[in-house]
């Protein structure tokens, strides 16, 4: 969701951010282009007036901006800015930056984790080209930090030439859509026992 991927370091940038309308309506501007507040409101559901508020918003840090005018220039048109979205906390993050990044990383998650769900739901009714074509997968890894590291480079490397944002759509082939890659590469916090459950089914014995 980026066209420069410089990483987020302005806690009041992130929690601009961080509110879903804002997000869908970054969303939006990134995939199908500059769009006037009434069209994002639509795809979104909020109102038009909500839609130029948040899209304010998102110019007052550099996630929208002015597009050249349609037609008789009457409306106001807005595409996504220059500034890219890429959060990764730091150990040295100050407490108000990493809570920042934290609730902007939350909203990232779910609003990913909602697109998938609205794809399953969706899953029969693609046709067999397009499920045999989508993958939902968990791969359990065994690497240490550079390996990690090189994963995610060579991920982002293979990735980068099919980004929306990057590739011209008249290049693409024919049937081509929009589709949606989600990567989390982290090492697993240690799972501490939970202990074993009383069972409270048994029978009172008296003691």
């Amino acid at each position: 969701m980026t066209q420069a991927r410089e990483p987020l370091t302005d806690p009041v940038a992130m929690r601009a951010l961080a509110h879903p309308a804002r997000l869908a309506i970054l969303n939006r501007l990134q995939v199908e282009g500059p769009a006037t507040a009434t069209e994002v409101a639509e795809v979104v559901g909020v109102t038009p007036s909500a839609a130029s508020y948040h899209l304010r918003m998102l110019a007052k840090y550099g996630f929208a901006e002015d597009a050249p005018a349609r037609g008789d220039g009457r409306e106001r048109l807005w595409r996504s800015g220059p500034r890219g979205v890429a959060v990764s906390p730091d150990p040295d993050d100050r407490p108000e930056v990493r809570a920042a990044k934290d609730l902007l990383i939350k909203a990232v998650r779910d609003q990913a984790a909602d697109e998938v769900a609205r794809a399953l739901d969706n899953f029969d009714r693609e046709s067999r080209e397009w499920r045999e074509a989508s993958v939902f997968t968990r791969t359990v890894l065994l690497v240490d930090a550079e390996e990690l590291k090189e994963l995610n480079n060579r991920i982002d490397d293979l990735l980068a030439p099919y980004r929306v944002t990057r590739r011209d759509r008249s290049e693409a082939p024919v049937g081509a859509r929009v589709s949606e890659a989600q990567v989390n590469l982290f090492p697993r916090a240690e799972r501490r026992p939970h202990g074993l459950p009383r069972d409270s089914g048994l029978p009172d014995d008296g003691r």
